[in-house]
């Protein structure tokens, strides 16, 4: 006989109706919040048991996009996985490409220079700023508050430009290479990247004085969803999320890559884990990346966008026209003729969610052996109907938005 937790939820939770309504004759009902709802931000469904707007229990369900990117992954040369990564969190989707290049780069053995890792600082916290931009402003038109969405999104529009400038994508961006960029950064890069840095800072101060200290604001986000930090721990939450929980714990200052120990940044942390907690640590993040990015520029190395690694980099245009060796390795690297050595590794970035790691194991073939993706957001959204349980329907509405549940990371 079946276990009941086999059964789909509609049956298990008709049976709590019918005992409901035996004991005191009043109505449960149930909802489907989901899988094409506007408010779920995403393709994924929560089936929620109610009574009046009150939710008694819920159970998600992932699934609905059936990208099943490990696998693909594990069929595609090295080289060609980067465009999986960033439509994995597509609103940060540079951290994804560089997660990976430098997981690979671990299983190489390859130090990139100086100025790569510089460069990559900077466009890894320009996303994070784009992520964190779409979580609080959406939050904002989810608790009946368009302006702010309104006000800011022309500066993410703004941070797009800037990667257009860099590599030619904005959305998915299929950013760098092995050992470095592609191409370096033109001056008109850093002229937009410059002119971010003098109006940004303006917007968002701005943009806060309209959320946080709004008292409607506020009843709608104070206490909602909250989560203690031993839940949050026992989840496997990290990022935003965990530390508005309370835990100081982020991979660029436990783990430091891409020479973030030389930039001096402060980790804010939150106390209740609620709704509104999760706003502020993430409000307050983006003015540490900007911090990071104005150091970076001021502190930027000189010397070369990429690493000397002819097996792994392909080369100039004018080498693979003009030269016999240009022609060969252009011709390996993009076929994925050049194995990988045998080896087993686990790198992991502070996502805009949180930590996003790839761990790699090959067996020394052109292609991944097996390739896991750790993703933030398919934790969250595993703890999302125990944080909404005995809430309001609209609290759970503010909550889903406030964890930023991209719903590309449920099942890659």
């Amino acid at each position: 006989m079946a276990s009941d937790l086999l059964l789909p939820p509609e049956i298990r939770f008709q049976g709590i109706i019918d005992k409901h309504k035996n004991d005191d004759g009043s109505e449960l009902a149930i909802l489907n919040l989901g899988p094409t709802h506007p408010a779920t931000h995403g393709i994924f469904q929560n089936i929620l048991l109610m009574d009046g707007e009150r939710i008694i229990e819920g159970e998600g369900t992932v699934g609905y996009i059936h990208r099943a990117f490990e696998k693909i992954a594990e069929n595609r040369p090295f080289y060609q996985i980067n465009t999986l990564t960033d439509r994995m969190n597509y609103c940060s989707s540079p951290i994804n490409n560089m997660g990976w290049w430098m997981t690979v780069e671990k299983a190489l053995n390859i130090e990139v220079p100086k100025r790569v890792q510089y460069l990559r600082v900077i466009v890894m916290e320009l996303a994070r700023i784009a992520d964190h931009i779409i979580c609080n402003s959406v939050l904002g038109v989810d608790t009946g508050a368009l302006t702010g969405f309104l006000y800011v999104f022309q500066y993410r529009e703004k941070i797009y430009e800037i990667y257009e400038e860099i590599c030619g994508a904005r959305l998915t961006t299929n950013m760098g290479r092995i050992g470095g960029f592609e191409r370096d950064w033109s001056p008109e890069a850093f002229r937009k990247l410059n002119e971010f840095l003098e109006e940004f800072p303006k917007i968002w101060g701005e943009f806060e004085s309209l959320l946080v200290r709004n008292r409607i604001f506020m009843d709608r986000t104070i206490n909602a969803g909250s989560i203690t930090a031993e839940k949050a721990m026992s989840y496997g939450f990290t990022g935003p999320n965990l530390r508005a929980a309370g835990i100081d714990y982020d991979i660029r200052v436990a783990q430091p890559y891409s020479s973030y120990e030389d930039f001096d940044f402060e980790i804010p942390v939150g106390k209740s884990g609620d709704t509104y907690d999760r706003f502020c640590v993430r409000n307050a993040e983006v003015w540490e990346s900007l911090k990071i990015i104005r150091q970076a520029l001021d502190k930027m190395p000189e010397g070369p966008f990429h690493a000397d690694v002819p097996d792994y980099y392909l080369p100039p245009k004018e080498d693979v026209y003009n030269t016999m060796e240009g022609l060969i390795y252009h011709f390996k690297i993009v076929m994925g003729e050049i194995p990988v050595p045998v080896t087993e590794v686990y790198h992991a970035v502070e996502g805009g969610n949180g930590e996003l790691g790839f761990y790699l194991v090959t067996d020394g073939s052109r292609t991944p052996f097996r390739l896991h993706f750790r993703r933030p957001c398919f934790i969250y959204y595993q703890a999302f109907n125990e944080m909404v349980k005995g809430e309001m329907l609209s609290d759970a509405i503010a909550t889903l938005s406030s964890l930023n549940v991209i719903a590309g990371e449920l099942d890659a």
